[in-house]
């Protein structure tokens, strides 16, 4: 879907990329090919110059990241799933003024890293710099803020889609847990209910010595980031259809 893009050009928008689509230049390549004429000379010289740095960056996530909207951001995926990461965090409350990160939460569909306050934070640092693109759910307002807040200087990914977005696009609105369960996608039987006032309580109930508290936020944090993979691979595949439906 990445080299199918062509609204990350300046000037560029969804009408013209569909017009590109239906006079069958489908690729970057296409264009520069085959797309004389096609435009006006002035963006048929953008789209050319713009189309020719973007097979030069083609794997640096930061040039799309910087040209594609949040709400567009989907299209990166496939090409960079090999290299992306689900995070969520949990904290002490919901402004960052006062409040801290008590857990950090990230997984590459395979392994499950967690990061804890007081005992291993600030390993999150090192281990988030493995990874090209960040899924969060959300995490434009709330999670990635508080990290860079925590972490001053922080490199985090050159990429971010927050699936709050692409979601909305597909008609599914609310929080995490409401579009899971819409979608029937469970939770553990633990941390069924569990919701982000109660992880604080969690927090609190372990800070005074009740390590299962800790156990069962962790477990939490897990469901949330492991659920995401599934509404990512749904999301893009659903918006995929729909964007090239017609074609």
């Amino acid at each position: 879907m990445l080299e199918r893009t062509f609204i990350h050009v300046q000037g560029v928008g969804p009408k013209t990329e569909q017009r590109l689509w239906a006079r069958g230049i489908n690729t970057w390549q296409d264009f520069i090919d085959r797309g004389q004429g096609v435009l006006s000379p002035g963006i048929h010289r953008l789209m050319e110059q713009t189309l020719e740095a973007s097979l030069k960056h083609r794997d640096d996530i930061s040039f799309f990241n910087d040209r594609l909207s949040s709400g567009e951001m989907w299209r990166v995926f496939d090409a960079f799933k090999e290299k992306a990461v689900y995070l969520d965090i949990e904290t002490t409350g919901y402004m960052q003024d006062g409040a801290e990160i008590t857990v950090i939460g990230i997984y590459d569909g395979k392994t499950i890293q967690t990061f804890v306050n007081g005992i291993n934070l600030e390993d999150f640092e090192t281990a988030i710099a493995d990874y090209d693109l960040v899924i969060t759910f959300n995490g434009a307002s709330f999670d990635l803020p508080f990290i860079r807040n925590c972490f001053p200087g922080i490199s985090l990914p050159g990429g971010h889609i927050d699936l709050r977005f692409v979601l909305k696009k597909l008609g599914y609105t609310g929080g995490l847990k409401r579009i899971e369960k819409e979608l029937e996608i469970t939770r553990g039987i633990d941390i069924d209910g569990v919701d982000g006032f109660e992880a604080i309580r969690l927090w609190y109930a372990y800070q005074r010595g009740n390590k299962k508290a800790l156990s069962t936020l962790i477990e939490y944090n897990n469901a949330d980031i492991v659920n995401l993979h599934p509404l990512m691979e749904m999301g893009f595949r659903e918006m995929k259809e729909k964007t090239l439906r017609g074609l």
